[in-house]
């Protein structure tokens, strides 16, 4: 077996196979709130469109495609999210599971990181939630507007060409 070797994150790895090698990837959020006093939006900066830097599409509902292109984007947006706070739940629990009890009881740690960790396991949920909702919503819509939408898709068809008739001479 090989000589341990340091890591990319500074972990330590033991052989070709990095049994034991640890993951514990970087999680930064970023939130950036233009706000004025005057009650009037504040100017976006930048050459860039105000809604490039947004998760959703913006929500024009002129068409059934807009419709379902909101609700995927929501459920995708939804769901990556939801992956990104419940593994920020585990590294905050991991990083505040090595801060001993100040009262020096056993597994207090454990148990202070496991209370803070639960709030952002909740929003997660509440995250994955939203994903399913989203997808319920297209899936109503698509029900409720059934006829409206066969409609309109009947009339967009191309009309069948003329077959030939080779017992006919």
């Amino acid at each position: 077996m090989s000589t341990p070797t340091a890591g990319a994150n500074g972990s330590q790895t033991k052989g070709p196979k990095n049994f034991g090698a640890t993951f514990a990837p970087g999680f930064n959020l970023n939130i950036n709130a233009n706000r004025s006093t005057s009650g009037v939006p504040a100017q976006q900066g930048g050459s860039g469109s105000p809604r490039s830097e947004h998760l959703l599409p913006a929500p024009e509902f002129t068409s059934p495609a807009q419709v379902r292109n909101y609700c995927n984007s929501l459920r995708a947006a939804a769901v990556t999210l939801s992956i990104e706070v419940a593994m920020g739940a585990e590294i905050l629990k991991g990083v505040l599971a090595a801060v001993p009890d100040p009262e020096g009881r056993a597994f207090g740690s454990r148990v202070r990181a496991a209370k803070v960790a639960r709030k952002l396991n909740k929003a997660a949920d509440g995250l994955r939630d939203a994903a399913k909702s989203a997808a319920a919503a297209y899936s109503t819509f698509q029900q409720e507007y059934e006829e409206e939408i066969n409609r309109v898709r009947h009339r967009a068809r191309k009309p069948q060409q003329p077959t030939m008739n080779w017992a006919q001479q």
